[in-house]
C-alpha cells in the first residue's frame, strides 16, 4: 500500500499561510516610483550631479574615463521589471563596493511614434535621482552606448569609507 503525501502537504501549506498571516506582507524596500514619469527624446543627454561632487570627477565620468565595474541591460524590459532591476542593481553594486557602473536603457527608437518614445530612458533618469547612493550620472560615450546608456557614480560604502579613514589617518 502506497501512502499519499496529500495530508502532510496540506498541513505544511496551512502552516505557511498561518505564519504569513502573523508576520504580514513583506515590505517592499524599493522606493522608486512608477507613475508620472515622462518619456524623453531618444537623443536627450542625461546628466546629474549632487552637490559636493568635484567637477573634475564629474568631467571624467562624462568622458567615460572611469572603468565600469558592472553593467545592467534593460532592453526589452517593461517598466515594472526595469524598476525592480535598477533598484536591485544599485543596491547590490553598493553592497559590493562598486563605484562606477553603467545601465543600458536603449533609446526607444523602434516605436512607431518616434517622438518622445524613450520611456525607460525617462524612468532611469527619474529613478537614479531618487536613489541616495547615486552621486552622479551622465549619458555614455558613443562606444559605450551613447544616449542609450548612462554612466553612474555611486557613493562609497561603509567599508570603503573605513579604508580611506585608516589610509589618511595621521599618527
Amino acid at each position: 500500500m502506497v501512502r499519499s503525501k496529500g495530508p502532510s502537504l496540506a498541513a505544511d501549506a496551512v502552516e505557511r499561510r498561518r505564519e504569513a498571516a502573523v508576520t504580514g506582507p513583506q515590505a517592499d524596500k524599493n522606493i522608486l516610483t512608477e507613475e508620472g514619469i515622462a518619456a524623453l527624446d531618444p537623443w536627450f543627454v542625461l546628466d546629474f550631479k549632487r552637490p559636493g561632487i568635484q567637477n573634475g570627477v564629474y568631467r571624467k565620468l562624462k568622458q567615460g574615463k572611469y572603468d565600469t565595474e558592472a553593467r545592467l541591460d534593460l532592453h526589452r524590459m517593461r517598466v515594472v521589471q526595469a524598476r525592480k532591476a535598477v533598484f536591485e542593481f544599485v543596491e547590490q553594486a553598493l553592497e559590493l563596493g562598486l563605484r562606477t557602473v553603467i545601465i543600458v536603457h536603449g533609446r526607444g527608437e523602434r516605436k512607431a511614434e518616434k517622438e518622445q518614445a524613450a520611456i525607460l530612458k525617462g524612468c532611469v533618469n527619474h529613478w537614479l535621482r531618487e536613489l541616495d547612493a547615486v552621486q552622479a550620472f551622465h549619458s555614455a560615450q558613443p562606444q559605450h552606448g551613447g544616449t542609450g546608456a548612462v554612466y553612474i557614480l555611486l557613493r562609497k560604502n561603509e567599508i570603503q569609507k573605513q579604508v580611506n579613514r585608516e589610509r589618511f589617518m595621521r599618527y
